[in-house]
């Protein structure tokens, strides 16, 4: 219901899932809510197009959606009304391995505990506590950083494994080369070398979320994400406004003024109105290593040696953990490494509405040194190969998306980078600056995944800055 005392009018710059959960919270509080997108097409990175051939749906950017079936705002929208219903895969992750056999992450914690036989008490250790306490686990991970937690035990606990780097925690943890493996894939999707500390976290995450919420595609792919967050706003009045680029914020005057942007954008439109210290940590910002991205059109599923791969939706490719953290390492000295870590998503084996009948997609990336302008198409395909004999002759079509490609398309993929800036230690508490979603300029508010918890689909980032301006007011 709107009220007198938010009868004022809001501004939302960028249709990502956070600039779109940041224009739902504002409006539901009354607020008269206008969100502009540079694009013609809504959902930043969360955006499905016609990228090869007709009738294949392929996802621009993420593909699978973990932290969307966790996030606590999300949770608390019916989005299953508005059209988006979630499909999983038998298992969330497969990584196949030299030897043709595959290591498979269950979905069920006391499958993967008796599958990883001698690490299997250890894998329960790290995980059980944020499996069974999940939803408390992601109310606090997926906040403000710099705070008191509701559940200081729990996060406790995660952070003195989280801070750990990715190589020690797997070798005080784990002695089977498989389970390595199958973490050093899951800590890869940090960025981070895995002797950085913190490369642990985002592994140890995306395991707990494998085990309480599984890893699944929305039906229809990732626009159903967007239209389901746009079919909300609209109920309450929102409006949206498409192929309309903003290039300063002088126009919008005293409306108040999220920003789904990164510190880049930022500076560009809203530098006269920034304070001098807070135009320094926006300078200040570092980006992380890029994704080099291909979909593809297939005539048939990926022939996988190891069979079991068909089990899951997406699947890790390099070996084991030596190798992958070989790539990691070079990728972090901005070379390209021969055998990159590669990420491969297959959501047509159980979403059959994404290419036409007996068809498939498919779609994979791996990382490079931000900015880089090397086609990379034949070392990511070569790890398909060497894991999947005959992949390219399934391949129909392909379209690659180099970093500046996913730029173009996105302006917040700074240099190709998906997470919304490097998970350095400093920009893990402090990320864009020490206030977070506050600018220091009264009315303006940044509210994308350059500020906590950081990257991927959860709205998480937009929910905070939007109840934070509404404190303000």
């Amino acid at each position: 219901m709107k009220t007198a005392r938010h009868n004022r009018r809001a501004v939302v710059i960028g249709s990502g899932p956070n600039g779109l959960s940041a224009a739902i919270v504002l409006a539901h509080a009354g607020l008269a809510v206008e969100v502009f997108e540079a694009q013609a097409t809504p959902g930043g990175a969360a955006r499905t197009l016609p990228l090869t051939l007709p009738g294949f749906h392929h996802d621009f950017g993420s593909a699978v959606h973990p932290l969307a079936t966790a996030s606590p705002f999300f949770d608390t929208l019916p989005l299953a009304e508005h059209g988006l219903h979630w499909i999983h895969g038998d298992a969330p992750l497969a990584h196949p391995l030299d030897d043709g056999t595959a290591v498979i992450l269950e979905r069920n914690l006391n499958d993967a505990t008796t599958a990883f036989g001698e690490d299997g008490p250890a894998w329960r250790r790290l995980l059980e506590p944020i499996v069974d306490h999940f939803r408390e686990f992601t109310a606090d991970s997926l906040g403000p950083l710099v705070r008191i937690p509701r559940h200081p035990f729990l996060m406790a606990r995660f952070g003195l494994n989280a801070i750990q780097s990715a190589q020690r925690l797997a070798n005080t943890h784990f002695r089977n080369p498989r389970t390595r493996a199958l973490f050093a894939g899951l800590a890869a999707h940090s960025f981070l070398r895995m002797d950085q500390p913190l490369s642990s976290a985002i592994g140890l995450v995306l395991a707990a979320a494998a085990h309480a919420v599984g890893w699944p595609v929305p039906q229809f792919g990732a626009q159903s994400i967007t239209n389901a967050l746009l079919a909300e706003l609209a109920k309450h009045g929102g409006q949206l406004h498409t192929s309309t680029r903003i290039s300063s914020l002088d126009e919008f005057g005293d409306a108040i003024t999220l920003a789904d942007i990164t510190p880049r954008q930022l500076l560009d439109i809203a530098e006269g109105r920034l304070k001098p210290s807070y135009r320094q940590s926006l300078d200040r910002y570092v980006y992380g290593p890029g994704a080099f991205k291909i979909d593809y059109a297939l005539s048939s599923p990926i022939p996988w040696k190891a069979q079991e791969c068909g089990r899951a939706i997406t699947v890790h490719l390099g070996g084991t953990f030596e190798e992958i953290a070989n790539a990691e390492a070079a990728v972090s000295l901005g070379v390209h490494p021969d055998r990159p870590f590669v990420l491969v998503a297959q959501p047509t084996l159980y979403d059959p509405t994404r290419a036409p009948r007996g068809r498939h997609i498919a779609w994979a990336y791996c990382h490079v040194p931000n900015g880089s302008t090397l086609d990379v198409t034949a070392e990511i395909e070569a790890q398909i190969e060497r894991f999947a004999p005959g992949f390219r002759d399934c391949v129909l079509a392909r379209h690659t998306s180099s970093p500046a490609v996913l730029e173009s398309m996105d302006e917040n993929l700074v240099g190709g980078d998906i997470n919304g800036g490097a998970l350095t230690l400093s920009q893990f508490l402090f990320r864009p600056g020490i206030h977070n979603y506050a600018t220091g300029t009264p009315g303006l508010y940044l509210c994308s995944s350059s500020t906590p918890p950081g990257g991927g689909v959860h709205g998480m980032c937009g929910y905070h800055a939007a109840r934070l301006a509404l404190k303000k007011l």
